[in-house]
């Protein structure tokens, strides 16, 4: 787990200093959390300053909670700890402090964004879209609003990331490579390793005897962080969903009738066209064609004549086939009949002949016949204006100064309350259960208050539902009582002893094996019932296409010298892999040129990320930068006793 978490630090997407950060934007809207983008205030801890900008714990703690969210998108399972295990605090101020300084530098050098751009930027999120796939006011201010930043806040960071993108993309890409440096690394994964391996497993050593009160009560001491559970909190909330409001929402027969009649162009009897067309720039070509096609000709057989092809418009109505052609066209065409060729018809295209393939009637809907229809569509229409009454009226309430229990006593609602759950939604005591997705919001937002904040409005559908949040309490990190946890302490004080145990016996064959012994001879003679070595050749191209899921013995075999033994621990306690070397073969790439072309192409993305930083690190040095490492230690401390995953 802490290997997936380094390597997701490490990774493109942990290591880009600029390269996707209008992408990362996009997709936190998307996802319903950027408030890490800023921070909601002033911090007296300031962990960093590049040039004479303060980075505060506060704005460093947001950002390490939203990449933490991002690790778990690919591994639910990964904890806080691990994140700040993998050096996460660390490399995200990193992060932190270069796209500042890019900024930085970028002011020192006379750049500067364009406001339009900066806002198409913003015309571009997904989440600032209303149902049209436009931009929609009001949809953005009440998006920025729910995260607490504001308009000028989110423009300052695009505009940054924007700055340090255009920087750091040109140095990305100065990747060529001469092929004389590529060709020692592709010779390198055709080189091929044989060996053998064998697990001397826990299980095939003694188990010792029972453990003595003593021994487990110093195990438990030893590692109390592994019985920690992390913060949790027990939080209050009351549900209103559009259900809720149902009887308020069923539409009288006279908003029926009403809606009816202003869609009545929607429900009367309509045609539809199957049309093929053909377009031509000259009319006389088009002219002679349509002769073709009236004289018996069929319209795909005359367009091949003429060097053109065809282009049907299946079952549309007038207006969608005016919108895919032209008005004029959509006219002439739903002026004829079926089999009818028409044309020439002139658009700024050129010249259409058309063959109407087929004419479909569609019948109009009575009001009876349109009254579902209808009462759904008001239904949600009323019951969206139901729930936005009903929450400005809380809003106001909570403006007042009126507490969870006063807004849910006067609003009528019902009142629930979480088990005492984790920052991730899980609730310690029951391992087994799942967060539920439906209160993930809910759980965001308690975790995002402070004893004794006002409720919050929280929206939970699309639909306008939404539920009051309150913090009830807040129960610290703490490890869980020796009594409570003994069985899980005893289990695992005997895996450890046996797995010290089989350290022994591997540590015996290793000795013995490095002295000349036979792999198979030296196991043979440990008297362990084990299974017979296993032979392993390998090459590191093959290696390589594993996309670093190689076991670890495997990856080991190819950081050795031939002719020796090494030992690494299987994982999870389960015994002591002994690795033995027998061969290398040496690769040769010369004159494989597909080999080296895939050698200089990876080569140039590693290159490419190394160049990046490298001038970041000039422009750090350039703008200035220092840490406070008590700070960012103070941070770590705090995020850790945030926890992330039930123990």
């Amino acid at each position: 787990m802490l290997a997936f978490v380094r390597r997701f630090l490490n990774s493109t997407l942990g290591k880009g200093i600029a390269l996707a950060f209008l992408v990362v934007i996009a997709l936190a809207f998307a996802a319903g959390d950027i408030s890490g983008l800023r921070p909601g205030g002033a911090s007296s801890d300031v962990v960093a300053k590049v040039g004479g900008h303060k980075v505060h714990d506060a704005e460093l703690t947001k950002q390490v909670q939203q990449e933490l969210e991002g690790a778990r998108q690919r591994d639910p399972n990964v904890n806080m700890q691990q994140l700040i295990a993998a050096g996460g605090v660390e490399n995200i101020l990193q992060r932190l402090v270069t796209s500042i300084a890019l900024e930085k530098f970028a002011n020192k050098v006379g750049m500067a964004v364009n406001n339009k751009l900066v806002d198409g930027q913003i015309a571009s999120i997904p989440a600032f879209q209303g149902f049209d796939g436009k931009f929609d006011q009001a949809t953005f201010e009440r998006a920025i609003a729910q995260r607490g930043m504001t308009p000028a806040g989110l423009r300052e960071a695009i505009g940054r990331d924007m700055l340090a993108q255009w920087l750091v993309s040109p140095t990305v890409g100065a990747t060529q490579l001469p092929e004389q440096i590529a060709l020692p690394y592709a010779s390198l994964l055709l080189e091929k390793r044989a060996g053998q391996i064998v697990l001397i497993p826990s299980a095939a050593v003694s188990q010792g005897n029972p453990p003595t009160d003593a021994e487990l009560t110093a195990f438990y001491a030893k590692n109390r962080a592994r019985y920690t559970v992390p913060e949790r909190r027990v939080i209050r909330y009351a549900l209103v969903r559009a259900d809720s409001v149902a009887a308020q929402a069923a539409p009288t027969d006279a908003e029926i009738a009403q809606a009816y009649r202003a869609a009545a162009s929607r429900f009367a009897a309509t045609e539809r066209r199957t049309v093929r067309q053909v377009v031509l720039a000259d009319q006389n070509a088009a002219n002679q064609l349509a002769a073709k096609v009236k004289g018996g000709t069929a319209i795909d057989a005359a367009a091949r004549a003429a060097g053109l092809e065809a282009a049907s418009f299946s079952d549309l109505d007038k207006a969608a086939l005016g919108a895919q052609t032209s008005q004029a066209i959509a006219t002439a065409a739903f002026a004829a009949g079926e089999g009818a060729v028409v044309g020439p018809v002139r658009s700024p295209l050129g010249w259409h002949v058309l063959r109407v393939e087929k004419v479909s009637k569609v019948a109009g809907k009575t009001l009876e016949q349109a009254r579902p229809e209808l009462v759904a569509e008001l239904s949600r229409s009323k019951a969206a204006g139901a729930i936005n009454a009903v929450q400005e009226k809380i809003d106001g309430a909570i403006n007042d100064g009126a507490t969870f229990a006063e807004v849910v006593s006067e609003a009528k609602l019902t009142a629930q309350s979480t088990a005492p759950v984790t920052s991730a939604g899980t609730n310690p005591d029951q391992p087994n259960t799942p967060a539920d997705p439906a209160l993930a919001r809910v759980i965001e937002a308690g975790f995002g208050a402070e004893q004794g904040d006002a409720p919050q409005i929280v929206q939970i559908e699309q639909d306008g539902s939404f539920a009051v949040v309150g913090l009830d309490r807040v129960l610290p990190a703490a490890p869980r009582p020796l009594a409570q946890v003994r069985d899980v302490v005893q289990k695992a004080f005997v895996a450890e002893r046996a797995q010290q145990e089989a350290r022994k016996a591997a540590a015996a064959i290793l000795a013995k094996v490095n002295g000349g012994t036979p792999l198979a001879q030296a196991v043979a003679a440990s008297g362990l019932k084990v299974p017979a070595p296993t032979p392993l050749t390998a090459t590191r191209a093959q290696l390589a296409a594993q996309q670093g899921n190689v076991p670890p013995p495997v990856e080991l075999m190819f950081a050795m010298a031939p002719k020796k033994a090494r030992l690494i621990a299987a994982p999870g306690n389960g015994g002591w892999f002994v690795v033995y070397l027998d061969s290398i073969t040496p690769g040769d790439a010369s004159g494989d040129k597909r080999a080296i072309a895939s050698a200089r192409g990876g080569l140039g993305q590693v290159v490419g990320q190394e160049y990046a930083e490298q001038f970041a690190e000039a422009v750090r040095r350039n703008v200035g930068v220092t840490k406070n490492d008590a700070a960012v230690a103070r941070v770590r401390t705090t995020l850790a006793g945030q926890g992330g995953a039930a123990n």
